[in-house]
């Protein structure tokens, strides 16, 4: 079959409607596989809903109280806050496709740009989350960021003390850290121990081991080089709202001679928590 017949035969409208399914699928199964801290957070779907916000209630600790006989209750008063999570953040990766029709037939080809835009769209999400917690020192009851730490496994146990002292729940709770301070806590004898790494099953995306029952992971999104840095948090300390989860679209553009390939996710991100975060840098 010649090149004219294989085009006459297969024309970008035919094609587009059965490879966008494809690429989507693609698309989505590598951003999922590249997430790390948006695993690690409260995430609510606000998928198919109106609206750019979402309103999230706070609800702070009240006290069990003691009953007397032949007396009412003691009534608690109610101390709900609510946070509201803003949905602004539109993002998008777009490619154009020459000769689309052919193109089908190289998988690897396919595989390289469905790869593409589920990395960068997930980098994205995760860089967002980061810059979020690396910000909840500042915010209204944010701890005080841990600085020159040396030893982090000391410095590890006085994050954990902070939350432990502020009621913040244990379960729940993660460590992200930087690819340098990987490195320092991997030369940590306490760290590598059988009983501190646990059982060494790195089941979630990033997950480098666990210390003092916290598992540990690793990300580029938290920074690179040099500096150490460390994040503990509670996942309800931060919310993820998705209002539209990846999408792919394509449309044949007669004047590119091309199909414009397109994915792109609509979400809101906030810290509603800060007490539930400690920061830490060497």
């Amino acid at each position: 079959m010649t090149n004219g017949a294989y085009h006459a035969s297969t024309n970008p409208g035919a094609v587009g409607a059965f490879i966008p399914e494809i690429w989507s699928d693609e698309v989505i199964a590598t951003y999922k596989g590249n997430l790390v801290a948006a695993n690690l957070v409260r995430n609510i779907s606000h998928a198919g809903k109106k609206g750019d916000s979402i309103h999230i209630p706070t609800p702070g600790r009240s006290t069990a109280n003691q009953k007397v006989i032949n007396t009412d209750v003691t009534a608690n008063t109610d101390n709900a806050g609510t946070e509201t999570v803003t949905i602004d953040q539109h993002y998008e990766y777009s490619m154009y496709i020459e000769d689309f029709a052919e193109l089908q037939a190289l998988n690897s080809m396919r595989k390289f740009y469905t790869d593409d835009a589920g990395f960068a769209l997930a980098s994205n999400v995760d860089s967002k989350i980061i810059t979020d917690l690396d910000g909840a020192s500042a915010l209204t009851g944010g701890n005080s960021v841990l600085t020159g730490v040396t030893n982090w496994d000391t410095s590890i146990l006085a994050a954990i003390e902070v939350l432990n002292d502020s009621n913040v729940p244990v379960d729940g709770r993660s460590l992200i850290v930087t690819p340098s301070c990987m490195t320092a806590l991997m030369s940590t004898d306490r760290f590598t121990e059988q009983q501190f790494i646990g059982d060494g099953n790195a089941i979630k995306t990033g997950k480098i081991g666990s210390i003092y029952g916290v598992p540990v992971f690793m990300s580029t999104q938290v920074g690179t080089g040099s500096t150490e840095k460390a994040f503990l948090f509670q996942k309800d300390a931060h919310v993820l709202a998705t209002q539209q989860s990846i999408r792919t679209q394509t449309q044949y553009k007669q004047e590119k001679l091309a199909d414009l390939f397109t994915a792109d996710t609509i979400y809101g991100s906030k810290v509603v928590r800060p007490g539930s975060i400690q920061e830490l840098t060497s």
